[in-house]
């Protein structure tokens, strides 16, 4: 399956740990179809809520198209996420437990259609964070290692 990535939210695995994962379609107006081909988008401070059995992507900030006209979109307009019934029941169970959010890691195109990769997570405390940090500078060290022996 091809996907041509478009925006990654590389905050969302530093600020949570991912849980569960799954694929959503989005609903778009004309122009924001345009301006994700040009890859104007923020997912930084993105997340999904649910409201009235529908998922919402919301915060997140696709610039209006450069080439449009007055008909253009609000860039940061809530969207709503395409899934099966039977995923968001399964995401209101998982969401309504203590602590845990709905976080959009990347957004791609797969057969010209517009995805959003969703993510159930738990959100990290510094020390968590700190921990993260430390492994993989251990992991880098010891690829560095690793690289200079085989000369």
């Amino acid at each position: 399956m091809s996907r041509r990535l478009i925006a990654k939210n590389k905050k969302a695995f530093h600020e949570f740990e991912v849980l569960d994962r799954l694929e959503a379609g989005l609903v778009l107006q004309g122009t924001e179809v345009k301006s994700l081909r040009e890859g104007k988008v923020n997912l930084k401070e993105s997340f999904a809520r649910v409201k009235n059995g529908e998922v919402w992507l919301e915060g997140c900030h696709i610039s209006p198209y450069t080439h449009g006209n007055i008909h253009n979109h609000d860039p940061i307009r809530p969207r709503k996420l395409l899934l099966h019934r039977r995923e968001i029941s399964q995401l209101i169970g998982k969401v309504e437990q203590k602590g845990l959010t709905l976080v959009p890691l990347s957004l791609y195109f797969t057969k010209g259609k517009a995805k959003l990769e969703l993510a159930v997570a738990r959100g990290k405390k510094l020390h968590d964070k700190r921990e993260t940090a430390r492994r993989k500078t251990l992991e880098r060290e010891i690829q560095a290692e690793l690289k200079g022996r085989r000369i």
